[in-house]
């Protein structure tokens, strides 16, 4: 008989489960909701929504240690978070292509002189305001709610049961995750200030989906590009919600974003790593990655 993982009396600590529970988990939460583990909504066209992972609920522990490399003063204190409600979310970050169909049919205005991106690479130089734009036509389209993940679903779904920096472990290389190859995990501890890098730099984003997923089956969580959470900025975990709804002494003029990029270091892609980003920013390492309400 299969184990069964989901309990009504409490809410599961994932970060004790196997990558098989994990997946079991996640199977389990998706049939509970009459969906496959991955899916997609369809849109009024006819043509596939953007693709979704199921996250079940549970309990994590969230930022970093001091001892963690690359830890930063406002990834503390780390402390324990419920993600009270299962959801879903991209199991990519959001493509050009997909972004190319809500300009098509909201004549969104794309700026002629900013860098921007077609096909299967991410979607970037979007302001906080257009995304909001982006989610309200997509929940349209769909009849679905979708937003932006908290902070603390963004870093619960990318751990996926790991209290590793990264979910592949303790050290990540440039197969693993598309970040600044000048400047690698390990160089603190190996005492290196120069080398060569093992990758060739990259000017830009990669195209999503190259790496290895992690256990819910998402891919580029780790590096690519940051990604816009919906949560205002605070300047570290004190006295953080432990079911982790946003702090109602955040920042209204900063947003958090999670996962690092291809122009920052590895250290700053690791799962806790977190940066703010004014509401009105764009930029060409800078993303989003959608949550559909379950």
């Amino acid at each position: 008989m299969t184990e069964t993982l989901t309990y009504e009396s409490h809410t599961v600590f994932v970060d004790e489960l196997s990558t098989q529970q994990i997946k079991q988990l996640q199977l389990e939460t998706a049939n509970a909701h009459g969906l496959s583990p991955h899916f997609h909504d369809t849109l009024k066209a006819g043509i596939n929504g953007p693709e979704l992972a199921v996250i079940p609920a549970g309990r994590f522990e969230m930022g970093s240690e001091p001892s963690e490399l690359g830890h930063q003063r406002d990834e503390a204190p780390r402390h324990l978070t419920m993600i009270r409600k299962s959801f879903a979310i991209g199991i990519y970050p959001i493509t050009g292509e997909e972004f190319r169909q809500f300009r098509q049919e909201t004549e969104w205005f794309l700026r002629p002189e900013l860098i921007w991106h077609e096909g299967r690479y991410p979607a970037i130089n979007i302001r906080m305001e257009d995304v909001k734009l982006f989610l309200a036509w997509l929940s349209t389209q769909t009849g679905k709610t979708y937003r932006l993940p908290t902070e603390a679903e963004w870093e619960y779904a990318a751990r996926a049961g790991t209290t590793t920096p990264f979910h592949h472990g303790e050290d990540v290389s440039c197969r693993e995750v598309h970040f600044n190859p000048f400047f690698p995990y390990r160089e603190q501890p190996e005492k290196r200030s120069w080398f060569m890098p093992r990758c060739f730099p990259s000017p830009k984003a990669s195209e999503v989906g190259l790496q290895t997923p992690n256990a819910w089956g998402l891919h580029d969580m780790h590096g690519n590009v940051w990604e816009f959470t919906q949560d205002h900025w605070t300047s570290s975990h004190l006295n953080a919600n432990r079911d982790g709804s946003p702090s109602v002494a955040a920042n209204p003029y900063w947003y958090v974003t999670k996962g690092g990029s291809w122009f920052d270091p590895a250290a700053r892609a690791r799962s806790a790593a977190r940066k703010k980003r004014y509401m009105d920013e764009m930029d060409t390492n800078l993303g989003f990655r959608v949550v559909r309400e379950l």
